[in-house]
């Protein structure tokens, strides 16, 4: 050490020795600070910056050792080998090059050792082979201890200076890095000249090539310029530089504090709130001086605090890298808003933590937006899934571009079977079944390409395999694009042709019905040409209200289906049958001729009188059969139909005859029947209308019991009108009603009147037992009359009960109630029956007046009156024979202990004038007040 000092005292100038510290210092705050522009850089500009820290270091480094070499003075002259001194001068740029390298590139405490202790190195390398270039007359003898020492000394505290420089990276880090680079330079210097010792020696000298110590300064001047122009680049690119750095962190600052929509932060490594922008005040509610220095926990909810949630978010960012989420956060006054959070880890050069990046933005909006379409978007497909449609949307270029599960569904099809891509031809064929027929699909994509190509909505039916009918529904969209549903509306199909053919067919039989009958036979009138002829053919069935009432309407639904069946069997082309309602049917012929028609004839009747058996029952069917023909009895529709109905019914009414064809009288007939119900009506309304009464007596004293009421009809052109001609007119147009009601009204008016309290006996139609409200309208009458119910006795045939059975003796009891008498009329004909007797008490029955005719000729009339008469005594219920002519018939009822009579034998029937007069006498005699030989006319009832 004494040593080092004394040469440092003896041997050098102290000026020079300042300047060389000076050009020292210099030389290393460019190395630092160049290094430091070196780190922030990258590539090529890294490599850049090392060289220029290098060639400022290497020359300024070089420049101190020389300087500091001119300051020695050894005693002798001095002179430098030019090529020893250049290589020094090129190791002490490599070293300081490859010394901050390493420092640079490997960021650790030791690599910045390294790399000062390799520019130390480079700096003593320098040294000594800088020594090694003089060339003096004198010895050179070196302290090895010394050499090693100073070596060491400027590795050392090289390696120290690029620590401090690295701990620090403002200037003053930059300005004591300097500072110790310099000491370990002047330090290294200074303690390899104390390892140097001169000693003269005229024997040697410096060779001719040596550099001499006043060119050397040049050299070293040069060396000094040199780096003083490389300080002030370096001082130039440094504050540049700074000023870059600066006005970019100023602009940085500026964007982060002018950031609204976004809360730019920062944390400490423990989470705590380090600074604070505009942003984060807005989105959070926090001033700067409120929130920084806080945890960054306060923001989540106090349920998410609890699971750990914010210390699992910065571990997640340093773990991964970075950390993303969305969540509930909280603000300063406790409302809550969904947020999007980045955090980052930050670190220093040398890899160290020093805190965290943190990005809040407030997403409640987009949320919101989100969760509605969110939900808009399941409901849709909710829609689209449970919809009983097929949908499929497909792009301007016919592509599939999407499809719902009920399309694959429809078709019986695998959902993968059709795919996004498809073009329409090739989904149409694919839900043809792709095996079918080629034409049939081709044909049926050409045909859907061009209701696309149309531009307009459409909808079309197809049918595909497995007797499926698809409507598909075809709606296009502006930009060229287009829907199609499909609906499966197989099911509909079959319920329409069901119902169409209900509405086509009768529902009982199958057979087509009125409707359809009256279209085909139109049709088949419109088709016919030339000579070509029909046949309709009117069917009623005999005796179908008898099977009803006797088997139950059960057994007649099964005749009514069995004798359907059986037509439809026999019918052959050009022939046809429909029912027209309750027993009623119809046929239609297209003939050639007359034997043609008899065939179908005979093929009909032999099904409508085949015996039907029926659980052991058989039964005997039977019909009444009219035939009218096209175009002789008639070229309309509705005329032939009548026609055939007119010949129908005269088959009805002729016995042993089942077919009638249509004759001209008959339609002559009908007209006659609907003037005459004209008639009635006006007649009616013109009051032409009269009551006559014929007296009841008693068989066994001849004394009178009443009077039946008989309505007359006065007509001005053809005088009386017998009621055997009106009365049926009347009750197929319902004038039967009014006129029921008139006579019931007026009889008890006039009866109310009389001088003798008789009886009277007023017919029922069976309309008027139909009506509803018959009784109480009865019940009207009497009142308004005011005619005891007890004289009034209303007579009913059996016909008029069996219809509803229940419903008329309902009624029947409801009348009596009333006090008035029931007769049951025209006993023993039609539906006489013993049935009817038991279910209702009738005050009397009254023998029809046919059994008076043949009794005094047929033993069986004679039999059965006295049967009839024989049930009368037996069931209490007195008997009134009519149509009683003649005396014999008289003594035979008077002998069989008949009730009561009337006929003409006993008076004939009389306006009320004359009824009045008699009654103001006595009751006159049991003896006819008529000629004998008078024609006898049979009184119709109302």
């Amino acid at each position: 050490m004494l040593r080092v000092l004394s040469c440092l005292v003896t041997e050098h100038n102290w000026w020079l020795v300042v300047l060389a510290g000076l050009v020292c210092f210099i030389s290393s705050y460019s190395v630092i600070d160049l290094g430091r522009h070196a780190r922030s850089a990258h590539g090529v500009a890294r490599l850049l910056w090392i060289a220029m820290a290098g060639l400022a270091g290497g020359f300024g480094i070089w420049a101190t050792h020389f300087i500091a070499m001119l300051a020695y003075d050894p005693g002798v002259p001095i002179a430098y080998d030019l090529g020893t001194t250049v290589v020094s001068l090129v190791i002490a740029v490599a070293f300081i090059c490859a010394g901050i390298a390493v420092a640079i590139w490997l960021p650790s405490r030791a690599a910045a050792l390294s790399g000062g202790a390799i520019v130390g190195l480079g700096v003593g390398s320098m040294h000594y082979i800088g020594m090694a270039a003089m060339e003096l007359p004198a010895r050179i003898d070196w302290a090895y201890d010394l050499i090693a020492a100073s070596i060491l000394i400027g590795a050392v505290m090289a390696g120290l200076a690029l620590i401090v420089a690295r701990r620090r990276q403002d200037a003053t880090g930059a300005l004591q890095g300097a500072l110790v680079l310099t000491l370990a330079i002047v330090s290294l210097h200074f303690t390899g000249m104390g390892a140097v010792t001169v000693t003269p020696d005229p024997t040697r000298g410096a060779s001719a090539s040596a550099v001499p110590t006043d060119m050397l300064a040049y050299g070293v001047a040069v060396a000094a310029m040199l780096l003083v122009g490389l300080g002030l680049f370096t001082a130039l690119v440094s504050r540049r530089a700074r000023a870059a750095t600066a006005a970019g962190e100023r602009m940085f600052r500026i964007l982060v504090e002018g950031v609204r929509d976004y809360a730019l932060y920062l944390l400490k490594p423990d989470g705590r709130v380090a600074n604070w922008n505009e942003g984060a005040h807005r989105i959070k509610g926090y001033a700067a001086e409120e929130i920084v220095g806080q945890h960054f926990s306060c923001f989540y909810e106090e349920t998410d605090r609890a699971a750990g949630l914010p210390q699992q978010a910065l571990e997640t960012a340093l773990n991964e890298g970075t950390f993303e989420a969305e969540g509930w956060r909280v603000r300063k006054d406790g409302s809550r808003f969904w947020a999007h959070v980045v955090i980052g880890p930050i670190r220093d050069e040398a890899g160290r933590l020093v805190g965290f990046s943190k990005i809040t933005r407030d997403i409640t909006a987009r949320k919101a937006s989100q969760d509605s379409l969110r939900k808009v978007s399941h409901q849709l497909d909710l829609a689209l899934t449970h919809m009983s449609q097929g949908l499929a949307l497909f792009d301007p270029g016919h592509r599939l571009v999407l499809a719902n599960g009920r399309l694959a569904q429809i078709f019986s099809l695998p959902a993968a079977s059709i795919e996004p891509g498809m073009p329409l031809d090739g989904l149409l064929a694919r839900l043809d079944g792709d095996a079918g027929d080629p034409a049939r699909t081709a044909a049926l994509g050409t045909r859907h390409l061009a209701i696309v190509a149309s531009g307009s909505a459409s909808v079309v039916t197809e049918e595909f395999p497995g007797g499926r009918s698809i409507s598909l529904s075809y709606r296009p969209i502006a930009d060229g694009s287009f829907v199609v549903t499909f609906e499966d509306i197989t099911e509909r199909r079959r319920s329409e042709a069901r119902i169409a053919h209900m509405a086509r067919h009768d529902a009982l039989t199958g057979l087509p019905n009125r409707l359809t009958f009256k279209d085909h036979l139109q049709r088949l009138i419109a088709e016919a040409r030339g000579e070509d002829r029909i046949a309709v053919i009117g069917i009623d069935l005999d005796r179908f209200k008898e099977i009803n009432d006797l088997r139950g309407h059960g057994i007649g639904d099964l005749v009514l289906q069995t004798l359907a069946r059986r037509m439809s069997e026999v019918l052959r082309d050009d022939e046809f049958v429909a029912r027209l309602g309750g027993d009623e049917f119809a046929a239609v012929k297209r003939m050639d001729d007359e034997e043609d028609l008899i065939d179908f004839l005979g093929r009909l009747e032999a099904a409508l009188f085949a015996v039907i058996t029926i659980d052991d029952m058989e039964i005997q069917p039977g019909a009444s059969i009219g035939v009218a023909l096209f175009p002789e009895d008639g070229r309309q529709a509705e005329q032939l139909v009548n026609n055939s109905d007119l010949a129908m019914y005269r088959a009805k009414a002729a016995i042993g005859q089942n077919i009638c064809f249509y004759e001209a009288q008959m339609d002559e007939a009908v007209r006659r029947r609907r003037k005459l119900a004209k008639e009635l009506r006006l007649a009616f309304d013109a009051g032409q209308f009269s009551l006559h009464y014929q007296v009841q007596k008693s068989v066994t004293t001849g004394e009178t019991t009443g009077y039946e009421v008989l309505l007359r009809w006065t007509h001005p052109e053809r005088g009386l009108v017998p009621p055997s001609e009106f009365i049926p007119v009347a009750e197929e147009s319902g004038m039967i009603l009014a006129l029921g009601e008139w006579v019931l009204r007026t009889a008890s008016a006039e009866a109310a009147r009389w001088l003798h309290p008789y009886r009277i006996a007023v017919n029922l139609s069976p309309l008027q037992l139909s009506q509803a409200d018959f009784v109480e309208r009865l019940r009207s009458i009497l009142a308004e009359t005011g005619l005891a119910p007890s004289r009034l006795e209303l007579e009913i045939t059996e016909s008029a009960i069996i219809s509803d059975k229940e419903r008329a003796l309902h009624m029947l009891r409801e009348m009596k109630a009333l006090g008035v008498t029931v007769a049951i009329d025209d006993f023993g004909t039609g539906y006489s029956s013993l049935e009817t007797l038991r279910a209702f008490p009738f005050d009397k029955i009254k023998l029809d007046r046919s059994f008076m005719l043949e009794v005094e000729t047929s033993q069986q009339a004679k039999a059965i009156i006295r049967a009839i008469l024989a049930l009368g005594r037996s069931l209490e219920v007195p008997v009134l024979a009519e149509g009683v002519e003649t005396a014999d018939q008289l003594m035979l009822l008077s002998r069989e202990g008949c009730n009561e009579a009337q006929g003409f034998l006993l008076g004939r029937p009389k306006p009320v004038d004359e009824i009045d007069s008699l009654m103001a006498t006595a009751s006159p005699p049991l003896a006819p007040d008529e000629p004998a030989d008078s024609l006898p006319e049979r009184a119709t009832a109302v």
